[in-house]
Parts: C-alpha cells; structure tokens; sequence
C-alpha cells in the first residue's frame, strides 16, 4: 500500500482510538482497547476499506509507534495521547534525570508562567532526547524546547509513566522544572 494510504488510515485510526471511537460507533474498553474485528467492521462500515494485514502494517510501520495490539492480536488501542479518559495501566517508572518538550514558540510565554499543562489530553508528553522534541515542536510552527528536571520532579514527588511507545507522561510541569533551551542562533 502506499505510504500516503497508511498515513491517512493511521489519523483516521488515531482520532478514533484516542479521541472519538463514537464517530463511527466502535467501543473501547477502560483501558483503550478496541476488538479489533469491531474496528475492522466499523471502519469498512464508515466507507474506508481496511483489512487485517493492512492494519498491521499501519501498526508496525508507524514511526512512533502510535498503536499496539494486545498480546494475543485480538484488541487493539493507541499507545498514548487520548483526549478521552482511559486507564492505560501504566506502572510508575523513574524518568531520566532530563526529560524535553517540544512545542511552538507561541506558546512559549504561557509555559513559562502556567508550567506544561495536558491540555485536553490526559498527561504531559515528553521525549527522552532534545531532537525527538524539536521534531514534535515543529509540527506546531517554529520551534521551542524545554528541558524538563525530571529527576528533581520525581524527587519532589511527581509520578511518571513510560507508554508503550517510549514517550514519557506525567500530569504536569510546574514552572519550577524548565528551562528553556536557547537556540543555535544560525
């Protein structure tokens, strides 16, 4: 399939398993996860045509990872990101003593008064190095980075999660733990 097909199946399938499964009627469970036989009926029902082996290059080609199927390959759910309330079953886990965020420069006035907020979302993102936040942050416009003391956070009693896909949650950032990362000034 070409790679522009399976980048409009992985939106479609992100918003539906991380933010409406009720567009085209599909159930999820506490923890996220779709039967994925349901999906497969809900989406063809939808006017997309999506099969099985289709879904699992979608799945194992995503860059980052973005979905995962249950260990038997019958359920299937976003590894993290949800707008709608979902319990992922994360254990806590101790960060790196650093931790980054990535956002655009727009936002940079609010974060470094308000500290990094969800937003709709359930948790925080953060990436365990600076280029994997630059690329997140410029997605948004220009770019700007953060450094996260993740380690003094944990100290202070913050919890931390690691999702399936390597990025590092947590509920918030006070304005305490960043520091903005200046730029090159190339």
């Amino acid at each position: 399939m070409e790679p522009s097909s399976l980048v409009r199946i992985s939106k479609f399938l992100s918003l539906i398993l991380r933010h409406n499964p009720s567009k085209i009627g599909l159930n999820l469970d506490e923890h996220g996860w779709a039967d994925v036989e349901e999906l497969l009926h809900k989406i063809n029902g939808h006017g997309m045509h999506l099969d099985r082996p289709t879904l699992e290059q979608v799945v194992e080609q995503n860059d980052k990872k973005r979905f995962a199927f249950s260990p038997d390959g019958q359920k299937i759910r976003a590894s993290q990101g949800h707008s709608i309330q979902v319990d992922l079953q994360l254990e806590p886990a101790s960060p790196p003593d650093v931790l980054y965020h990535g956002t655009a420069q727009r936002f940079q006035s609010s974060i470094l008064e308000k500290g990094l907020l969800p937003g709709k979302r359930q948790h925080v993102h953060l990436s365990k190095d600076e280029s994997t936040a630059r690329s997140v942050g410029q997605r948004h416009g220009k770019p700007v980075i953060f450094q996260v003391d993740a380690r003094q956070m944990e100290v202070d009693g913050y919890p931390f999660f690691l999702s399936a896909n390597g990025v590092w949650l947590t509920a918030a950032v006070p304005p305490g733990y960043l520091m903005l990362i200046e730029e090159d000034p190339k």
